[in-house]
């Protein structure tokens, strides 16, 4: 009876700052501001006019949420022009649940009410429904929870046939009824809200970030997570380890979060899952229940050896993290020379117009990345044009030297293998033949 008592007087405190505050912690708006928009745009036939429209009567208006999502996932005015112009099925189909945004207030506090059970020290967010251009069903940035409505409040009768192959994950997404999950959405983008950072430093602390978000709401909600990513690494653990463990140091997250299902998975988001069950494994193994979430919430990103000593801790790796990460480090490509002149070469032929680069390892062709030296641009060659070769193993670079100057410009670790191990860095210091 005691604890029946505190949990009502606990959501009454809660629910009553929400009410104290001088506007609503639940604001939609934006919601109505878009579709006003989007309602003159489709008439108009002028494409100034267009942008006139989406800039005077739904971004100019924006909540201070919306500015953040558009800041956050980099939508301009471009971005949501060519997509009202480019899928007007799907908005069409998508447009009658994002007015229900209003009537799940109620919900979201309830949601909220119930970490605040499990987390004491949580701190009061505004939640803001935004509409995007299909880059986040939620996000937040400085205390803000950021909902994606066209994402987020779709569902399996949303029409996913207009979006191109860069989108197809979409259609997964929209079978699995996100407009249901609302609540458990919102708790996830909460708990970030808590986090001391606003996101990880590598592959394994973004993981391990974003998993801690996904693992509370299932204890707060009592319910499994909607994501299926987390289903299918429960059933498939040591395979997804195995390989996550190869890429788990690198700097580029993206074949792990927030990816396509196009791998060898065929299921995006496993780096979730990944979090996910560090999280769950430290909880399940902590006494102090309420002290394990503390721990979870308060774990610094900051704090490359605190991450990492935790990770530790839960012992869920085949080998523990600095065995591991000499691994990795062993796994990184490297530049295995220049075709065209030796590096530190004092006599390289101005007239030398190719620079032939080779490395250890495939590269993925996508990326690639050059950076000036320690005397700065002033040594950084000409470059004029880049190109690949066919197998990945090498590049060409175009370039217009100088006569008598010193170059030095570094290879960076922006090259990447298709697991996404980057390159080691590898710095080019020459210097021209003549006057």
């Amino acid at each position: 009876m005691k604890n029946t008592i505190a949990t009502i007087l606990l959501a009454v405190s809660f629910l009553t700052s929400v009410a104290q505050n001088d506007s609503p912690d639940f604001v939609t708006y934006d919601i109505d501001n878009f579709w006003a928009a989007y309602d003159k745009i489709v008439s108009a036939k002028d494409s100034a006019e267009k942008y006139a429209l989406i800039n005077r009567m739904y971004i100019d208006k924006g909540s201070p949420g919306l500015q953040a999502m558009m800041q956050a996932r980099q939508y301009t005015a471009k971005s949501y022009i060519d997509a009202i112009e480019a899928q007007p099925l799907f908005w069409a189909s998508v447009r009658p649940n994002t007015y229900k945004a209003k009537g799940l207030a109620k919900e979201i506090e309830n949601g909220a009410i119930k970490l605040k059970q499990l987390y004491p020290g949580l701190k009061p967010a505004k939640v803001y429904f935004t509409i995007g251009a299909f880059r986040s069903n939620g996000t937040t940035m400085d205390g803000m929870i950021l909902i994606g409505s066209e994402l987020a409040m779709a569902d399996e009768e949303t029409v996913s046939s207009e979006f191109p192959e860069k989108l197809g994950h979409l259609k997964t997404y929209f079978k699995t009824n996100p407009i249901k999950e609302i609540v458990f959405l919102n708790v996830h983008e909460y708990v970030h809200t808590q986090q001391k950072t606003a996101g990880g430093y590598d592959l394994l602390s973004q993981s391990l970030y974003e998993g801690i978000a996904e693992f509370l709401p299932t204890l707060a909600l009592e319910k499994a997570s909607p994501t299926p990513a987390i289903d299918y690494g429960k059933s498939n653990d040591k395979t997804v380890k195995d390989a996550f463990e190869k890429e788990m140091f690198s700097p580029w997250i993206y074949n792990w979060i927030w990816n396509t299902a196009d791998n060898p998975f065929n299921i995006r988001d496993l780096g979730y899952y990944v979090g996910y069950a560090i999280a769950e494994k430290y909880y399940e193994h902590s006494e102090d229940k309420k002290m394990a979430i503390k721990t979870l919430i308060k774990l610094d990103y900051n704090k490359l050896d605190e991450i990492e000593r935790f990770i530790d801790k839960t012992a869920y790796f085949s080998q523990p993290i600095n065995q591991l990460k000499t691994a990795y480090e062993k796994s990184r490509p490297v530049v295995t020379g220049i075709s065209e002149f030796k590096n530190g070469s004092q006599q390289v032929d101005p007239a030398l117009n190719q620079l032939t680069i080779h490395f250890s390892q495939k590269m993925d062709k996508r990326f690639r990345s050059l950076g000036f030296g320690k005397p700065g641009k002033d040594h950084f060659p000409e470059i004029l044009s880049a190109e690949f070769a066919n197998d990945g193993m090498s590049i060409i670079y175009q370039v217009k030297l100088q006569a008598g100057k010193q170059y030095q410009f570094v290879i960076e670790e922006g090259f990447r293998t298709e697991k996404a191990t980057p390159l080691k860095a590898y710095t080019v210091n020459i210097k021209t033949t003549g006057k």
